[in-house]
């Protein structure tokens, strides 16, 4: 399928920090896959000027030290790369991973799934059929260490965040917003409704991949019950809370 857009991509410096190459003024699919997919080609290249790379809803971000490195030769550089291809139309990058992760949706576990699907103009059991029945693609990773935004969702799914904050949500809820699911990595407030509950752990600074999760890949949520999840939660140790991985091509 081919992508189209208007939007015409706008390379920025970062202070003396670095570059950010932006695909969009507002969050979309096309917009996120162009920056996931311009930061692989760019990382697969090895440039030696970048020490580090990222990338977020709408764009690319390369770490640059421009006290050395003159931001109008990387710019000049970054607009050859851009003129390589239509990178609204271009492939994710190769290794990324399938995560298959299993959680507890509604129940009270994770009360607020009946008034999400009531949002979203669903039944419970039809909020529940989308939500484990839809790949959704690591759109970027933020707020907390290792947390990622998941999406996207169709397009009932655009529903507003609450007026009042929930004081706290678990460390691996499911909570729905803005046609996203974002997997909380810490125990926090939200004002995202939490309509499920695993046991995965999106930071693990004890093993040799502190983030597992990395934007393009893609999670697919499987339904358990609440003995099951509560089994894993005692069984499990490894953070995986029961997910399975496979690399895609």
């Amino acid at each position: 399928m081919t992508l189209t857009t208007t939007y015409t991509p706008k390379i920025r410096s970062v202070g003396l920090d670095g570059v950010l190459v932006t695909f969009g003024d507002k969050a979309t699919d096309a917009a996120n896959r162009a920056a996931i997919a311009f930061r692989g080609a760019v990382d697969a290249e090895g440039w030696d000027m970048i020490s580090e790379s990222s990338s977020t809803l709408v764009s690319a971000f390369f770490r640059v030290d421009l006290s050395v490195h003159a931001f109008e030769a990387v710019a000049d550089r970054l607009n050859s790369e851009l003129s390589s291809r239509n990178w609204f139309d271009a492939p994710l990058p190769e290794g990324r991973a399938l995560w298959t992760i299993p959680a507890v949706f509604g129940g009270h576990r994770a009360p607020q799934l009946a008034e999400a699907a009531e949002a979203a103009g669903l039944s419970e059991e039809d909020a529940l059929r989308e939500l484990t029945s839809t790949r959704l693609r690591v759109l970027t990773l933020g707020f907390a260490p290792g947390q990622p935004y998941l999406g996207t969702l169709d397009a009932h799914w655009n529903i507003p965040r609450q007026k009042e904050l929930t004081p706290n949500v678990p460390a691996g809820a499911l909570v729905a917003a803005v046609r996203q699911i974002c997997l909380f990595a810490n125990d926090t407030p939200t004002g995202w409704r939490h309509v499920g509950q695993s046991a995965f752990s999106c930071f693990r600074p004890r093993g040799d991949t502190p983030f597992p999760l990395a934007p393009g890949d893609e999670v697919q949520f499987t339904d358990i019950s609440a003995t099951e999840l509560a089994r894993i939660e005692d069984k499990v140790t490894d953070g995986s809370g029961g997910a399975t991985r496979e690399v895609l091509g």
